[in-house]
């Protein structure tokens, strides 16, 4: 399967010098890693982000791009602009965007091509919400988001793409899904990659779960066939706790 990928999403929390100080916490805990991990910080904090792991195992993400490469967009930030000053990651498509900042599937589709085009590794948001779990179409929405978000990117191109599945129902709600659900759902993304790239590309993607993955639940979560590593929100604000789920990640 996919090599595992340990991200944190920081979302709306600490200021540059915060941010430096969580990441030389967080650096002799994950040196030793057997995973990837990344560190997904608010975009005020990318450069000190940036500086902070120079010459380490982490990577910086940022939390969202814009698609266009410069112009009149007021308060937005490109692909090209994270790509210059150094970031490798970016999470598109997160829940948060999708339910308040108006974020579609169509606008979550140009910000991965923006993104690629840039040289970024994207890491793409799919999830259903409670109401549609509760309908039985969990599968059909996590297919539909992912295949509309991948419009126009080539087998090749997959490579730089990170599937990071989070039930919106399991987030900053303390809700998790079963190890069983979380790998039902991975699976299932695993099979829509094989039907529009054919099976060894689809093997190779790494797919996280997001949802409330935390120290205590990390390692049962992590040990199914499907789940390649993890999205994380608030563990991910405490060091020894992101990393025992980096430790958990093997």
């Amino acid at each position: 399967m996919g090599q595992y990928v340990i991200a944190g999403n920081w979302k709306m929390n600490k200021t540059p010098a915060e941010a430096a100080a969580l990441i030389e916490e967080i650096k002799p805990l994950v040196k030793d890693a057997s995973c990837k991990v990344v560190v997904g910080t608010p975009f005020i904090d990318l450069q000190a982000a940036l500086d902070a792991t120079a010459g380490t195992n982490i990577g910086v993400a940022a939390q969202n791009c814009y698609w266009e490469k410069s112009g009149a967009f007021t308060g937005e930030i490109s692909a090209d602009m994270l790509a210059k000053m150094g970031v490798q990651y970016v999470i598109l498509g997160h829940s948060e965007r999708r339910t308040f900042f108006g974020d579609n599937d169509l606008t979550v589709q140009k910000r991965v091509r923006g993104a690629l085009d840039a040289g970024l590794t994207v890491i793409l948001c799919v999830g259903e919400y409670l109401e549609q779990r509760e309908q039985g179409i969990t599968g059909e929405i996590c297919a539909m988001q992912t295949k509309i978000a991948l419009g126009g990117v080539s087998a090749e191109e997959m490579s730089r793409v990170i599937i990071a599945y989070e039930p919106v129902w399991a987030i900053g709600t303390g809700k998790t899904a079963t190890a069983e659900q979380a790998n039902e759902v991975c699976h299932l993304i695993r099979e829509t990659l094989a039907g529009l790239y054919g099976a060894d590309v689809a093997a190779a993607t790494t797919i996280q779960y997001g949802g409330s993955m935390n120290a205590g639940n990390a390692a049962e979560l992590l040990a199914q066939p499907d789940v390649d590593g993890g999205l994380i929100g608030g563990a991910s604000l405490k060091a020894n706790d992101f990393a025992t789920i980096v430790a958990a990640a093997k």
